[in-house]
């Protein structure tokens, strides 16, 4: 049994079937062909530019790309029965130009032409997803303005802590986001290096200009040794491992939302559009789309490891593993735009239960106030803190509250009575006056900081 698709590398036999099964990557290079049409056809002037090619050539091969990625974009031209997408395209090329589009492969490798238009392909796709990353963004800014009034308990171990701002809590999940964004922008310039001109692993011998081809599809410059240039997949590892990060943010906000959506908390609740019922319970709403989103961040885990797994242990230059490269960065990419799109919905439309929030702010969340009140007398920290800590035994096991506090004759020193008196949730807030903190202009600051890093490239 043999195997007679077109390959670029020829060869004196036909492929073993079971080689043929191994080596076969078309439906996974699809997403690259876009890429390597345009690449291709800025190499095919390069050729020119050099004397490789005659200037007709290089316009005819370039225009015959375009002509076949206007009908891939249309559908009516679909490749078939060959290796890979970039051996389809030099075939198709071929096919309809005779030796011209023989000559598009002079001095290049499949190594440094996949290189090149997987580089383009993934940094595009970062540019989606750091478009997607910027609309949550944009949600969590929106709603922060409207509910800049709003107050509630923050939770550290998942017990009450401190009074805050909804609009606080909402900008924290802003600037995780946001280190993503910064993330994806590394990632990015990472990927932007020009691999094309390598050739197989030792450089192009017609002296091809690398520098104008960078220029023309838009790199930063051309990669600095050959040999690495083929092999690298540092920036394939950079663009999952920012996808995971990502993901994993969405999947913190998620939680929160589940929590938050319980009867228990009741903070918020889910329109109908973004929810589902029980196929069971007819009481039932759930929130299928924040379970869901938190759902994607372990296959993207899972996609990070098989990079870098993938990777560990190979030589310097391509090597044929790194046809597994792709899958990963398209499964990561595309779960982490679908999740970004679903996240931006449910900022965009939950609603938060104002009256709930408030009736959460219970008066033990004070505590770190009186202790504050007794730094103020000029007591030492640690001693206030043992103090009021003291006494919150009595709060949680329900023989005293806060206001039976301001009464009590038994506080142990050095409290007094004086300091239970007029505490109160919105002037706690509104101390917490430092860069970063829950007053109001405190958070205010952070919304300009927001819209700024918003409007920025």
């Amino acid at each position: 049994m043999t195997d007679k698709k077109t390959t670029l590398w020829g060869g004196a036999s036909v492929m073993h079937p079971a080689l043929a099964a191994l080596s076969e990557s078309l439906a996974q290079d699809l997403p690259l062909a876009d890429a390597d049409l345009r690449a291709s056809a800025a190499y095919a002037r390069g050729l020119a530019r050099c004397g490789v090619l005659t200037n007709d050539e290089a316009e005819t091969l370039a225009k015959g790309l375009m002509a076949l990625r206007q009908e891939l974009t249309e559908g009516t031209w679909l490749p078939t029965d060959v290796e890979d997408i970039h051996a389809a395209i030099e075939s198709e090329l071929t096919r309809r130009h005779g030796d011209v589009g023989a000559k598009l492969h002079t001095g290049r490798s499949r190594n440094d032409q996949v290189a090149t238009a997987f580089r383009l392909t993934a940094r595009e796709r970062v540019d989606g997803l750091i478009a997607g990353i910027k609309a949550v963004q944009a949600a969590l800014v929106s709603r922060a303005e409207d509910e800049i009034d709003t107050l509630m308990p923050s939770y550290t171990h998942m017990q009450r802590a401190q009074p805050i701002r909804l609009a606080h809590w909402l900008m924290a999940h802003f600037f995780m986001l946001e280190r993503d964004v910064e993330r994806m922008k590394s990632a990015r310039a990472m990927a932007n290096v020009l691999p094309l001109g390598s050739g197989a692993v030792s450089g192009h011998p017609f002296g091809i200009d690398r520098a104008w081809l960078a220029k023309e599809l838009g790199f930063a410059r051309p990669t600095d040794n050959s040999l690495d240039a083929v092999g690298d997949r540092d920036y394939v590892c950079d663009v999952i491992y920012a996808c995971s990060m990502a993901a994993l943010h969405l999947s913190r906000l998620a939680e929160e939302m589940v929590v938050w959506s319980t009867a228990e908390f009741a903070f918020l609740r889910w329109p109908d559009a973004l929810a589902t019922g029980s196929s069971l319970m007819p009481n039932k709403k759930n929130p299928d789309l924040a379970e869901l989103v938190r759902g994607q961040a372990g296959p993207m885990l899972g996609d990070l490891t098989s990079i870098l797994v993938l990777v560990k242990g190979l030589p310097v230059s391509y090597q044929r593993d790194l046809q597994e490269d792709k899958p990963p960065l398209w499964r990561a990419t595309g779960r982490l735009l679908t999740s970004l799109q679903a996240m931006e919905a449910a900022c965009l439309h939950v609603a938060f239960d104002r009256v709930r929030m408030t009736s959460a702010l219970s008066d033990d969340i004070l505590a770190t106030e009186v202790a504050d009140r007794l730094v103020a007398r000029g007591i030492p920290f640690r001693k206030a803190h043992h103090a009021v800590a003291a006494i919150m035994g009595r709060v949680r096991d329900g023989k005293d509250d806060f206001k039976t506090l301001a009464k009590a004759s038994d506080l142990p020193e050095p409290l007094v009575q004086a300091d239970f008196d007029k505490l109160d949730m919105a002037a706690a807030i509104e101390r917490r006056t430092a860069i970063g903190g829950t007053a109001k202009s405190a958070v205010e600051a952070q919304l300009q900081r927001a819209r700024a890093l918003l409007a920025s490239v």
